[in-house]
């Protein structure tokens, strides 16, 4: 009589994996299915409500460093117009982290989490935002979003009077974060990914696994670009051939783009360092020195005006709208105002990530494309390779969430002729910035 096969044996040829077993054991289960339609359901309303939150941000945005400078007669906004709006802004929210539940959502400093999605929270969540965001605070919104739909999420539970499980609470808590997330980014996969990155499904294997195989493809889609050109010959591909102009890499922009990557991984390290030091000097005294830390962002973005003639918008805000402007036009800023942006909106953004309330990933990609800009007159180095290469090293070093970087700078470009730089600068900038020593953890 032979024994028992052992279950952390490989299975027998010809018999399915036992994780397909269990996955379809899980899929026929009538609870989970059960799930599926709820988090279908919760994505209407939530997605409804992240829409609306959007189209308000972004009014009010625009009405104070667009609309009220131009009825009092200004073209754009003077040196002194972030003062205050920011000490509003770190008014309301430092009042809100010491006075409301859940202190107005976790601090950005920590990097983007789905933890402890909370419908209690919500108010402050929501009343932060608003008082930060439209106001000048250097971050962008997802982090409320993810907030609000995990939020939202579980208090439709609740009202469903659906019972409350651990399992129950992450599973509609990742699911409301998604469909929230994937309003200020206008594609589900960019929030599905990043949600299974900033949730750290499968742990430190999951990037063990990952990253050789993202830095695999990246070389591969370089080796098959590069062949087709040589050679003339097709393997036949997926795209759909579209009639813009697409620029064509060649190998300085590769070589280039790896060196991009390490100098903005070095060089971006120590900012998520100095933003923990800012969050545990504002955690003492969070009322007063949230609000020193907002003026502090409001003297970078009146330093940056004064300087360089422009508007302090640029420093100020996530720098989505710049980021565009930016794209459109990079010639249009000289190599002063390009330095000077990166210098003081690095420091607002380090102030905003310990102080504020809201999300990391806007003014990293902002800062990332404005280098990119600054170095494309490099001998051989084009425009968009290097804003490409550049705001894939600066998110992936920053938020530590390497494929969501690749995907969300795919996205931006509109392309994917940029994918092997944008793939390989990814990983070098994630794997450097991993390999140097970490800075103090935010209390």
């Amino acid at each position: 009589m032979t024994e028992p096969r052992a279950r952390s044996d490989p299975p027998v040829s010809g018999t399915q994996p036992q994780e397909a077993d269990v996955l379809r054991h899980m899929l026929r289960s009538p609870g989970y299915l059960k799930a599926l339609v709820f988090c279908a359901l919760i994505g209407i309303p939530v997605s409804l409500a992240a829409f609306w939150l959007l189209v308000l941000l972004h009014e009010l945005e625009h009405a104070l460093w667009a609309d009220l400078p131009h009825a009092v007669g200004l073209d754009v906004p003077p040196w002194w117009w972030p003062f205050p709006l920011l000490l509003f802004a770190g008014i309301v929210v430092g009042l809100v982290v010491t006075h409301l539940p859940g202190g107005g959502g976790h601090i950005p400093a920590s990097g983007l989490n789905t933890s402890g999605p909370s419908s209690a929270a919500l108010p402050g969540v929501l009343l932060a935002a608003l008082a930060g965001l439209p106001f000048g605070a250097v971050l962008g919104p997802e982090a409320p979003l993810i907030a609000l739909g995990g939020g939202l999420a579980l208090l439709f539970r609740d009202l469903a009077q659906v019972p409350a499980t651990p399992q129950s609470v992450a599973l509609l808590g990742a699911a409301g974060a998604a469909a929230a997330i994937s309003a200020i980014f206008g594609n589900p996969l960019v929030a599905a990914v990043l949600l299974i990155e900033v949730a750290g499904v499968g742990g430190p294997q999951l990037f063990a696994v990952m990253l050789p195989a993202l830095l695999s493809s990246g070389v591969g889609a370089l080796v098959f670009t590069g062949l087709g050109r040589w050679t003339g010959l097709a393997t036949g591909d997926l795209s759909l051939g579209l009639s813009a102009p697409v620029p064509h890499l060649d190998v300085p922009d590769v070589l280039w783009a790896l060196a991009i990557a390490a100098a903005l991984a070095a060089v971006l390290h120590p900012l998520p360092a100095v933003a923990r030091r800012v969050a545990a000097y504002v955690a003492a005294r969070p009322l007063v020195r949230t609000v020193v830390c907002a003026l502090g962002a409001a003297a970078c973005a009146a330093l940056y005006a004064l300087l360089t003639g422009r508007s302090p918008a640029n420093v100020a805000s996530s720098g989505q709208a710049t980021l565009a402007e930016l794209a459109a036009d990079p010639r249009a800023w000289g190599v002063g105002a390009l330095v000077a942006v990166l210098l003081l909106k690095g420091a607002a953004y380090a102030l905003c990530l310990g102080s504020l309330r809201g999300g990391p990933v806007f003014p990293a990609l902002f800062l990332g494309a404005a280098a990119g800009v600054l170095l494309s007159p490099l001998p051989g180095l084009g425009v968009v390779p290097a804003v490409a290469a550049g705001m894939a090293a600066a998110s992936a070093a920053t938020l530590r969430l390497p494929v969501s970087s690749v995907v969300l700078v795919i996205l931006l470009l509109g392309s994917s002729a940029m994918m092997p730089v944008v793939i390989l600068a990814a990983v070098v900038a994630f794997v450097i910035t991993e390999l140097l020593p970490p800075g103090p953890a935010a209390h």
